[in-house]
C-alpha cells in the first residue's frame, strides 16, 4: 500500500491518522502542486490529494481510501455498523471536508501555501475575513455538538473526530485557535485529539517542515 500526497494537507492527513489508529502501516510518497508522479497521476487522473494504491487497486479521496481501509481492516471499528451511529460518522466526514474545510481553507492558504510553498504573497484580507466571518459560525456549531463523552459519535472514537481534528491542525499553522473561554468544549476536545499519537506526530513534523521548530 502506498499514500500519495502533501502531509500538511487536512485530507492527506486525515487518512495518515486514520491508519496509525487502525495500526495499518502505510507509507507516504510526498507530492506537490502540480507534481508529475505518474504513479500519483495513475491514482488520481485530476491530481486531487490524497491518491492510494494497494497492489492494483488504486483510487483518490480521503473519504473513498478511508472506506476502503475499514473494509479491509475492520479492528478496532472507525465507521459504527448501528445506522444512526454510521450516518452521523458520514456527516462529520463531510462537514469537515467542505463546511469546515470550506471556511478555514482561505487562512492556511492565503498565510502559509502561498508564501511558503509559492513564493507569493498570500490575500490576507481574505485570510482575515474567513478568520472572523466564515469560521466563527463551524465554531459555534462545533461547541453546541460535542457530548460529555468527549467524542463526535457515541462513546468513542471514530472517522468523525479524525476528520474534524484535521483541519483544525492547519488553522493553527496558519496562527488560528478557538478561544477557551468562548468555546471551552471545543478547545478541550481538540487538545485531546491532538495530543493522540496518530497526531502529534505529523504535527510535529509538519511545524518542523514549516519552520516552525
Amino acid at each position: 500500500m502506498m499514500l500519495f500526497g502533501a502531509p500538511v494537507s487536512p485530507f492527506v492527513r486525515k487518512v495518515l491518522a486514520y491508519a496509525a489508529e487502525k495500526g495499518i502501516d502505510l507509507p507516504l510518497t510526498p507530492v506537490g502542486l502540480g507534481d508529475p508522479n505518474p504513479e500519483f497521476l495513475a491514482a488520481s487522473p485530476f491530481k486531487k490529494m490524497p491518491a492510494f494504491t494497494d497492489g492494483d487497486f488504486k483510487i483518490s479521496d480521503s473519504t473513498a481510501i478511508v472506506t476502503y481501509l475499514e473494509a479491509k481492516h475492520p479492528e478496532p471499528v472507525m465507521i459504527p455498523a448501528d445506522p444512526a451511529n454510521r450516518a452521523r460518522v458520514i456527516w462529520f466526514d463531510e462537514f469537515a471536508d467542505t463546511i469546515l474545510t470550506g471556511a478555514a481553507g482561505p487562512i492556511f492558504f492565503n498565510r502559509i501555501v502561498m508564501p511558503k510553498f509559492m513564493g507569493q504573497e498570500g490575500d490576507l484580507a481574505a485570510a482575515a475575513k474567513a478568520e472572523t466571518e466564515a469560521l466563527p459560525p463551524v465554531l459555534d456549531y462545533l461547541e453546541g455538538v460535542i457530548p460529555a463523552s468527549g467524542f463526535l459519535v457515541g462513546d468513542a472514537f471514530s472517522l468523525a473526530d479524525i476528520a474534524v481534528a484535521s483541519p483544525f491542525i492547519n488553522a493553527e499553522h496558519a496562527g488560528v485557535k478557538p478561544s477557551s473561554a468562548k468555546y471551552p468544549k471545543l478547545t478541550t476536545w481538540i487538545a485531546e485529539m491532538h495530543a493522540r499519537p496518530s497526531f502529534s506526530t505529523w504535527i510535529r513534523r509538519e511545524r518542523k517542515m514549516l519552520g516552525f521548530g
